[in-house]
């Protein structure tokens, strides 16, 4: 029901710890996991060290997108920086969902860094069953 639209994510992890921080204008990709669990998707994103706050998910159409901001922790004046290997600056991804799933009932957890969407299937996409009449009823029904 989820659409994979990026075929090169090794290529654009390369290009990030090549070229550094995601800029509004240009922001860094987030790793995923999506699974369906019952009538229901179920997708959670890595975003350690980001404040809540700074998440943003928006759906569109049939298009969810996902930004958040990691902002370098508060320092003293005077402290120096002798190794900084965690990525700053902003990170999105953009999933393009199914018609068959609820958009207006996604909820949203962030726990211990990750970022987890819960996409309902919609009514109308659930499998039912469909009676079958004999040609008995359809001759009552018809006369």
């Amino acid at each position: 029901m989820l659409m994979r639209t990026d075929p090169f994510r090794e290529l654009d992890r390369l290009a990030q710890h090549l070229t550094g921080p995601g800029t509004w204008s240009r922001p860094s990709a987030m790793p995923m996991d999506a699974y369906r669990d019952g009538d229901r998707y179920v997708i959670a994103f890595d975003l350690p060290g980001i404040d809540p706050d700074a998440l943003d998910i928006d759906v569109e159409r049939n298009m969810l997108t996902v930004r958040a901001e990691r902002r370098p922790l508060p320092r003293s004046e005077s402290a120096q920086t002798e190794l900084s290997e965690r990525p700053l600056g902003v990170f999105t991804r953009q999933i393009v969902l199914a018609d068959t799933l609820d958009t207006e009932q996604i909820t949203a957890d962030y726990e211990a860094g990750v970022l987890t969407l819960h996409i309902p299937i919609a009514e109308r996409a659930k499998p039912r069953k469909i009676n079958v009449r004999s040609g008995d009823e359809h001759k009552a029904l018809s006369g």
